[in-house]
């Protein structure tokens, strides 16, 4: 049958795919709607399975807190260049993607992927439809969650890196201010863990030989690399734990100090830091 215009453009409305690829579907289907929305779903099965193994090093990190300040959700959504990042469509998905992780109450990505939508498919069903439509590889890449008395969120400008940190000991604007302060500090600093106490044990024993080592290239006595050693692991946690690190601001004082000098006994449960690239 023949293909007009206007089917092309009423199946482009209902679908987002380009002009072309919706007249080659309805062609393929003989103007069959339902056959030719189909056929564009497989195109973007297609495009997920031949770019699979394709790196996401660009895309969009997004935070929410709920009303209450006592939990918040981060989520990245990653594609292979920077041009698709900035498409409204991908955009938009990355907010449904949000939406999606806010409204689910597992932490797990594939409960947040088997969501469904409001036409009753689920997200992953959406991000591959996406993918035929841009022919890029597009993948959820961070869904985190953290729950705590109070939570603060931070985006940082370029859009593509977002912390959540959970505090205890709330008390109104002035914690948020600081909260927002350490979500910054984490940002920035990178720590691996909100104290000693959270670093594995793997890089507890992989720094202490590095320590040693070092100490034996430098000449030191067998006898003195394990003090050694300690001392360069406790120079470690000041660097690569939050509630060490000094505080960006003000070196004078340390974060675990910063918080306690803002509400007694205040400190940080925990935190989630994501970056795209």
């Amino acid at each position: 049958m023949a293909i007009t215009a206007q089917d092309v453009n009423r199946l482009r409305q209902e679908t987002g795919a380009g002009m072309m690829d919706c007249k080659k579907a309805l062609t393929e289907a003989n103007g069959d709607f339902e056959n030719a929305k189909d056929i564009l779903r497989k195109q973007g099965q297609k495009i997920a399975s031949k770019r699979a193994d394709n790196a996401t090093s660009e895309g969009a990190v997004l935070t929410q807190v709920n009303a209450e300040g006592t939990v918040g959700k981060v989520i990245a959504l990653a594609c292979e260049t920077e041009p698709v990042s900035k498409v409204e469509d991908f955009k938009n998905l990355a907010q449904t993607v949000l939406a999606a992780a806010v409204a689910n109450t597992s932490g797990t990505k594939e409960d947040l992927l088997a969501t469904p939508q409001a036409d009753g498919r689920s997200l992953q069903d959406h991000i591959t439809d996406l993918m035929g439509k841009i022919g890029e590889k597009i993948d959820v890449v961070s869904y985190e969650t953290v729950s705590a008395e109070k939570v603060v969120a931070y985006n940082h400008s370029n859009g593509k890196l977002g912390v959540l940190v959970g505090l205890t000991n709330t008390g109104g604007k002035e914690v948020t201010e600081i909260g927002k302060d350490v979500a910054m500090q984490i940002a920035a600093m990178k720590p691996i863990a909100v104290d000693k106490d959270g670093v594995d044990a793997n890089t507890i024993q992989r720094e202490i030989e590095i320590g040693k080592e070092q100490a034996r290239a430098e000449g030191k006595p067998e006898e003195m690399l394990e003090k050694i050693a300690q001392g360069k692991l406790n120079k470690f946690y000041k660097e690569s734990t939050l509630l060490n690190q000094e505080f960006v601001k003000d070196p004078s004082v340390t974060i675990a100090k910063l918080l306690d000098n803002t509400s007694k006994g205040m400190t940080v449960t925990e935190f989630k830091r994501v970056a795209i690239g």
